[in-house]
This record gives structure tokens, sequence and C-alpha cells, in this order.
């Protein structure tokens, strides 16, 4: 399983943004184990929403939701001094991930397949 946690407020978004992340929702990560662990599953499976999304998309939302300002945006060099070097990859080169082979082989469904859904809803 792959999730990527943020606090939502206070995190800068890091040069362009453009690195996508993959989210999953808690009670969607229980129900996709939850089948694996009845089906007796066996292999790798990417338990992630349906929607990878770049950090200049789903962090000023992620921000919006929460009630917080808007994120700063910080050039490269800075979030490299600051935060290191993965932090830098995340957020400008990260890719996500598909879940299509969770849904194919363990019947899989999503309640949240948006991180849009999972964040608002979650932070309401």
């Amino acid at each position: 399983m792959r999730v990527f946690v943020a606090g939502g407020t206070g995190v800068p978004l890091v040069g362009s943004g453009a690195g996508h992340s993959s989210w999953v929702h808690l009670d969607d990560a229980a129900g996709a184990t939850a089948l694996a662990v009845e089906q007796k599953a066996v292999g790798v499976f990417d338990i992630v929403d349906d929607e990878p999304a770049p950090a200049a998309a789903w962090l000023p939302y992620l921000a919006a939701c929460a009630g917080a300002k808007r994120p700063v945006r910080v050039p490269v060099w800075l979030a490299r001094l600051l935060a290191g070097e993965v932090a830098v990859i995340m957020m400008t080169e990260g890719r996500g991930f598909s879940n299509a082979k969770a849904k194919r082989e363990l019947g899989w469904e999503l309640r949240y397949p948006s991180w849009r859904q999972g964040f608002k809803e979650g932070l309401a």
C-alpha cells in the first residue's frame, strides 16, 4: 500500500509543483486490505484513488478545504536546502500510481474515487 501524508497547512509548493501524488482514503485502504486478506491475495497492489494529481493542483485544494492560506511557492534551490532532495523530487518529479490491478483482481471499488472528494469530506 502506498500512502503519502502531508500536513494541509504550511506546506509550500516547490518549483512548478508538477510532481504527481496518489492518494487514498483510510476507508478505501481498509476495504482493499480486507478484500486482499479474504481472498488470500498474493502480489503487490497499489491502493490509491483514481486520480493521481500534481502538487500544483492538490496542495492548494487541500489548503482551501482545511481553511488554510494558499501555499506559497518556493524555488527548487531553496526547498532543496530546507527540505532535502526527496521533498524536491516528490513535488517536482513524482509519479502517480494506478489502482487497476486492485480493481481487476480484488474486485475493489472505491468509496472516494478522487482526492478532491476525500479532502472535502474528510476536512468538513
